[in-house]
């Protein structure tokens, strides 16, 4: 089998594996593991990086790309999603507070 066809046969099957997982998770921790998982992504875009500045062809180059801009979407909103959460621990007084700045 070509590289190709095996690259595209263990994404299909990450997807489905990783929607299984999440399904399962309660609603009340996917904000916490949202937080966690910016670490990870942090790492798949150093390999997206690293697999769309090598000498391959096309193809390669344009799903490093989309895994690059992929994985750093994915990071901004974990961050974008954390900050909201510990804005509901602070206090009201707190939260006025830097609002004002």
């Amino acid at each position: 089998m070509s590289p190709l066809v095996v690259g595209i046969t263990v994404f299909v099957l990450a997807a489905f594996v990783g929607l299984e997982v999440i399904s399962k998770v309660p609603p009340t921790l996917h904000t916490p593991l949202m937080s966690g998982a910016n670490a990870i992504s942090g790492i798949t875009i150093i390999g997206a990086i690293t697999a769309a500045g090598l000498d391959a062809d096309t193809v390669a180059r344009v799903l490093g790309f989309v895994a690059v801009v992929a994985a750093t979407v994915n990071v901004v909103g974990g961050f974008l999603v954390t900050d909201r959460m510990l804005e509901m621990f602070k206090s009201r007084s707190d939260r006025k507070r830097t609002s004002d700045d």
